[in-house]
């Protein structure tokens, strides 16, 4: 079996292969710009991680991989418009250093060339690959709506947080896990048990993501620090400081909100360390990470073949970027 370091670098030069066609530019340097930003390619590595802890690496495997990171790369291009970010991976969004309809376009064209590498798979595993990757492509939607919602809704709560990050973060890290053990031969259930792994840790994931946009560094994020609190952004944080604040404290908080100033960030961050938001924030990402690992330890697959996913989820929550 190969490491994720491994495994990313054997994605690395398929991504490479990645043909998108050559005309227009204006369309298709967008994809070509994204694709190369690089990142961590957690998702598709996961997938390629799953499907060899059952079976040897071929092209079908391959091929799901780089759907994936087509998907995700498309619903960053979007999220980014609708967050009105400036930065992705330290550098120029797409929608800034082109524009706002070439963004729109070029998301689409990515995600139409990630059903063009799923076509690619044999058609035995196919029907069942769809089924994962359309319900999931759907449930993204539905995150990314909730999530768009809530920045005018006054009654969201923790719970509601937790079932938007699941759809729009969570289920694609899940069913990256889940398509790869599938095309290497695991059955439903086995497969399944890998899905709740990877939902479980992608809220965990999310609620670190979520800490590291308040209290990391844009050095270390490769993005705008306090971006969240910037866009009034109903976090985990911005919920449980809601959630503990006295009245005077969610006063302060609400003046913090409304202000429009360069102070807002240190404004919001001091309200959130007073009310020990990062210490609960902590806790919540724990609570998650554990039934991950739960899931685990249930897999029916040999223990040592376990340790390199082990080692990936154990790195992705203690990350400091």
């Amino acid at each position: 079996m190969h490491t994720f370091l491994q495994l990313q670098q054997l994605l690395e030069a398929q991504i490479a292969l990645q043909q998108f066609r050559n005309r227009p530019n204006n369309l298709y340097d967008p994809c070509k710009h994204i694709l190369q930003l690089g990142g961590k390619r957690v998702r598709p590595t996961l997938c390629l991680m799953a499907h060899e802890l059952f079976a040897d690496l071929n092209a079908d495997a391959y091929n799901a991989a780089i759907a994936i990171e087509l998907f995700h790369n498309f619903t960053l291009i979007h999220d980014d418009i609708m967050d009105q970010a400036p930065l992705r991976r330290g550098v120029q969004t797409v929608h800034t250093k082109w524009d706002m309809p070439t963004a729109i376009l070029s998301g689409d064209v990515m995600n139409i060339f990630a059903y063009e590498a799923l076509n690619k798979i044999q058609i035995l595993h196919l029907h069942q690959v769809l089924n994962v990757f359309n319900s999931t492509a759907i449930e993204v939607c539905e995150g990314q709506q909730l999530d768009m919602d809530f920045e005018s809704r006054v009654d969201v709560t923790i719970a509601d947080y937790i079932e938007m990050i699941t759809l729009k973060t969570s289920v694609l890290l899940a069913a990256s896990l889940k398509i790869g053990a599938l095309l290497g031969g695991a059955t439903e259930g086995t497969a399944q048990i890998l899905y709740d792994f990877g939902k479980n840790l992608g809220i965990s994931f999310q609620l670190k993501d979520d800490y590291l946009d308040a209290f990391g560094t844009a050095e270390k994020i490769g993005k705008q620090v306090g971006g969240d609190i910037i866009a009034n952004k109903k976090t985990y944080l911005l919920l449980k400081a809601q959630e503990l604040a006295n009245p005077s404290q969610q006063a302060a908080l609400v003046d913090a909100l409304l202000d429009t100033s360069a102070n807002k960030v240190a404004k919001t961050l001091s309200i959130f360390t007073e009310l020990g938001v990062q210490q609960e924030a902590q806790k919540a990402k724990e609570h998650y990470s554990n039934l991950a690992f739960a899931c685990l330890e249930k897999l029916p697959v040999q223990e040592s073949r376990k340790h390199e996913l082990r080692a990936v989820a154990d790195w992705l929550l203690n990350r400091e970027a």
